[in-house]
């Protein structure tokens, strides 16, 4: 059973320094949490969720079509009077559309992913939108700035999803980039709990995106089954593979093992193309299909005991970064 705090007494309790931290200024949100736009999880129940709760709700557009999308960009800012923004995977069709969707919407802040910064962010930023993009590497931290992002997330290997192929843990990753960056960082990969916030602030990041935490809550939009199974999983129930496609963490289930066989019979990437391209993703973490299903989520789902409320998350991750402390020498 879950620890609930009181929402008041936690906010309390909490002390990030908004007044003077970096991400909290640039998005106007109260704490520097962000919640990842993950395919068939972060509807606009998830982000206005969040964003109530004073962290930066995002709308993950990869897995809705043009006018779904829309649709949930509406219904979200008739939920929340707070920042909210919308996740762009720049590698997937329909871009150009989501792009003028996201612009007639007058969404405020804009996360891009999966391609180069370059592609929109001056686009976005004429029309007076926040712009951030993830990496998996410093070299290409270095390019985000280059490209005059307004902040930049640097995930670790930790993390569910697509990812990057380096395999460069978030420990090793957040120092290495805040050494050669001098924009707002957010830390990503690896991270549900207010102590895993406070160690990756520590190191130098200004704020953090919390993907699989979020993934485990009531307002997700994905399947309660495959909601229920995260917070079975354990450690090493997770596995980054496909890199000769697009890196991905899923757990390793039969579809998993059925990606294995093809790789043991001469990792045809044709073959691989097939098998996921009958809807695998939709087919896991959407419509509940635990063997045939593309399940993705991070390693830190092993420290993921609960579904609860976006309200109860928060809750715990402000009295947890509160409580923890360093250890005497």
């Amino acid at each position: 059973m879950s620890n609930f705090i009181d929402f008041n007494s936690a906010k309390k309790l909490h002390d990030m320094q908004e007044n003077q931290n970096r991400i909290t200024k640039l998005f106007d949100i109260q704490y520097s949490i962000i919640q990842g736009g993950m395919i068939w999880h972060s509807g606009w129940r998830l982000a206005s969720a969040v964003s109530n709760c004073g962290g930066l709700g995002l709308i993950g557009s990869a897995s809705m079509y043009p006018d779904v999308l829309r649709e949930n960009i509406q219904k979200c800012k008739k939920a929340t009077d707070k920042p909210f923004g919308v996740n762009v995977a720049l590698l997937y069709p329909n871009l150009e559309e989501i792009i003028n969707i996201i612009l007639e919407e007058k969404v405020k802040i804009v996360f891009t992913s999966a391609g180069s910064p370059k592609i929109y962010t001056e686009t976005l930023q004429k029309e007076g939108l926040k712009v951030a993009h993830v990496v998996s590497s410093t070299k290409f931290a270095m390019k985000c700035e280059d490209a005059g992002v307004d902040a930049i997330v640097a995930e670790g290997f930790e993390a569910g999803g697509h990812n990057g192929r380096d395999e460069t843990t978030t420990f090793c990753l957040i120092p290495n980039v805040r050494n050669n960056i001098s924009k707002p960082l957010i830390a990503a990969g690896g991270i549900a709990l207010g102590s895993q916030m406070k160690a990756a602030m520590i190191l130098g990041a200004d704020g953090v995106q919390i993907g699989s935490r979020f993934a485990a809550t009531v307002e997700a939009s994905a399947h309660d089954q495959w909601k229920k199974r995260i917070t079975e999983l354990n450690e090493g129930d997770t596995h980054l593979t496909l890199k000769e496609l697009a890196p991905v963490r899923m757990v390793k289930n039969k579809f998993y093992h059925e990606l294995e066989d093809i790789y043991n019979t001469g990792r045809n990437s044709e073959s691989l193309i097939a098998a996921l391209g009958r809807a695998r993703a939709k087919k896991g973490m959407f419509e509940g299909d635990l063997e045939e299903g593309e399940l993705e989520i991070g390693q830190v789902s092993a420290l993921i005991n609960d579904v609860l409320p976006v309200e109860a998350v928060f809750n715990n991750l402000l009295k947890e970064f509160e409580e923890a402390k360093m250890p005497k020498f």
